[in-house]
């Protein structure tokens, strides 16, 4: 008898496709913890987006082997209930890291070139904008990268031949010999690293470590003339307080992809603040890495199913770390 997958979430249909060579595919009805634990029954795999996966759905299983996280982080994951179920966690931490650092990128060019402001000057008539004088040059400027693992070692690589930037980094988990690799030099304090940067790229996983980890104080550390990049956790960042820097000129201005709540709530403060750049948390939904976390997180699931190691699997002891 062929084994079950249940999707929680809709993936790519080449994911879709992999899976259905060897086992039964499910479609979840919607991705509700309720509608879950009822759909959970029976299933040996499952594959999960950005929906909560909580202890109550991991206990409803039966049958469950591995779970899929079709991306890198598995904050919505509770690792150690699976753990003490002895069910498998996959992830596709290579998948997205070329497309989110492109975001990042995208971002720091926008807010350089004031892209935004400008496009909505210009439609509205205002063309003496251009008299400001305020927009600025990358070239030489030096970009801080708090986290410096797959996506931030990306980013500042191309930062680094695009503008010729200086790279700082901030990582307690970074070894000397692999900051030199990525031509980076170690703040080995996170205010260093703010105070020197002329711009601040986040790329840490959320963690109880990195919860609200940019606050008023470290907001306060940054230049008046820099830029702050969000493309990792929205909790990792104090909404409050980046709006209140943002409209105190504490800094330049910042740019986000996540939020603390998602869909983002209207009553969020960074909606109302206009020297920030928003995006839905789509930095990752670029055309070709829906297919790579799609294909990618059907084989790692697969794998385990199959009783094989897969390439990528989370461990517990490791996350304590």
């Amino acid at each position: 008898m062929r084994k079950k997958v249940l999707i929680v979430q809709p993936i790519h249909e080449s994911g879709i496709k992999l899976l259905k060579k060897e086992v039964d595919v499910i479609l979840a009805p919607d991705s509700s913890v309720e509608t879950v634990c009822k759909e959970i029954k029976g299933i040996h795999g499952v594959i999960v987006r950005t929906a909560p996966f909580t202890r109550e759905i991991i206990e409803s299983a039966d049958k469950l082997e591995v779970i899929g996280r079709h991306g890198v982080g598995v904050d919505n994951i509770d690792i150690k209930a699976a753990s003490q179920r002895g069910i498998s966690v996959v992830h596709t931490p290579n998948a997205n890291m070329i497309s989110v650092a492109e975001h990042a990128m995208g971002f720091i060019l926008a807010l350089a070139k004031r892209l935004v402001i400008s496009d909505k000057a210009t439609r509205e008539g205002n063309f003496a904008l251009r008299e400001e004088f305020a927009a600025v040059d990358l070239e030489g400027k030096t970009l801080g990268i708090i986290g410096a693992g797959r996506i931030g070692s990306t980013l500042a690589k191309k930062c680094k031949a695009a503008f010729n930037m200086k790279v700082l980094a901030y990582d307690p988990y970074l070894p000397p010999e692999k900051a030199r690799k990525i031509g980076a030099n170690l703040c080995y304090n996170l205010s260093e690293l703010l105070k020197k940067s002329d711009i601040v790229s986040i790329h840490v996983p959320f963690t109880r470590e990195t919860r609200a980890l940019i606050g008023e104080r470290e907001l306060g550390f940054m230049k008046r003339t820099a830029f702050l990049i969000n493309v990792a956790r929205g909790r990792i960042v104090e909404e409050k307080a980046l709006a209140k820097a943002l409209k105190e000129k504490w800094i330049a201005g910042a740019a986000s992809d996540v939020f603390s709540q998602e869909p983002v709530h209207s009553d969020n403060p960074l909606l109302k603040i206009e020297n920030i750049i928003l995006s839905p948390h789509m930095a990752a939904l670029t055309k070709e890495c829906v297919i790579r976390m799609a294909t990618g997180v059907a084989q790692g699931v697969l794998d385990v199913l199959r009783g094989n190691k897969p390439e990528h699997i989370v461990s517990l002891d490791l996350l304590k770390k």
